[in-house]
């Protein structure tokens, strides 16, 4: 964790300016307004954690705008998200408002102009990542700008804790730079998204489909524990037919087993890569992520990745490079 800016060890006079050319260059060119007479107060830390830059942000209150002269400064075509620890904060993009109070979060597009005000003295967990990682459809990600998502409700609820502990650690230091932010939470990230687009009457069916499947995904992830996850208890926590579900997976090329024996295999595969888990019996490591059968599990493992769980184990504490997965 590398702590930025700190205001309170500067003079009075220096503060905001200090805090505002580390916001800028932390994530991008920006023009920012204090809206309160009388000594700024601000900090800003930051982390990269793989692909995604993780910042702490805290100020008094201010106006924050990504103009088209900023972006012509730079534009890195970065999606930020954001969610409120502290404060009040309106996110304005695309001709919508997003009003956060503490643990909801809203995703701003760093490619065209956005506006973040705040109030009062806030504090703000900025997650700054690809836009492909959100796995939206390029159609998609000018929809989901500015709209804020409840952290207690819905799949924002399973979210908003996650990202609280983000920010946890990373004040405490304990932050680690391999983190995994994984798949299933960047499913979950998307899912949150695609669920209020699904409420949306004016949304093409496609999207509507779109927003279950990834729905339907992060429930997979979420429950690859479950030795009895199947398609009937998939379809049936979601309200539809078991034939509707396997035509929501079939355009996608693949099946509904086929998509949580491969989710399976690669946490599994995962942990096999692991050293912290080397002590760890490789049929335990199977069991925790739904595959009881070991003899199943073992001619399964074999079929995909070429070689049986121990000998993959012992490759890569050699440190080979791994078999992808076919």
């Amino acid at each position: 964790m590398t702590e930025i800016v700190h205001t309170d060890v500067l003079s009075p006079a220096d503060r905001f300016d200090a805090w505002c050319d580390a916001v800028a260059s932390t994530f991008v060119p920006l023009e920012a307004r204090v809206r309160r007479d009388g000594g700024f107060r601000g900090g800003l830390r930051g982390q990269s954690v793989g692909t995604v830059q993780v910042s702490d942000v805290s100020g008094g209150p201010v106006e924050v705008e990504r103009t088209a002269a900023t972006i012509r400064r730079s534009d890195p075509g970065y999606l930020n998200l954001g969610m409120q620890l502290r404060g009040y904060c309106l996110v304005t993009q695309d001709g919508r408002e997003a009003a956060l109070t503490p643990g909801d979060f809203a995703v701003y597009d760093t490619r065209r102009p956005y506006g973040l005000a705040f109030e009062d003295d806030f504090r703000q967990l900025v997650l700054m990542f690809p836009r492909e990682l959100l796995r939206l459809r390029s159609g998609d990600s000018e929809v989901v700008t500015a709209r804020r998502i409840s952290g207690r409700r819905g799949i924002g609820a399973l979210v908003s804790p996650f990202l609280m502990t983000v920010a946890e650690q990373m004040e405490t230091g304990q932050l680690a730079s391999s983190f995994d932010l994984g798949d299933a939470v960047l499913n979950l990230l998307a899912a949150a998204f695609a669920e209020q687009l699904g409420s949306e009457s004016n949304v093409p069916p496609e999207t509507h489909q779109h927003a279950l499947l990834l729905k339907i995904k992060a429930f997979i992830d979420a429950r690859l524990d479950d030795p009895e996850l199947s398609s009937p208890t998939i379809a049936g926590a979601h309200n539809i037919s078991i034939r509707y579900l396997q035509m929501l997976f079939e355009g996608e090329g693949i099946t509904v087993t086929s998509c949580i024996r491969r989710r399976r295999l690669e946490r599994v595969s995962r942990d096999l890569r692991d050293p912290r888990m080397s002590s760890v019996p490789i049929g335990t490591l199977a069991g925790r992520w739904g595959l009881i059968d070991s003899s199943y599990f073992s001619k399964l493992f074999r079929s995909t990745f070429g070689q049986s769980p121990r000998e993959y184990r012992a490759t890569m504490t050699a440190g080979e490079s791994a078999h992808p997965l076919r």
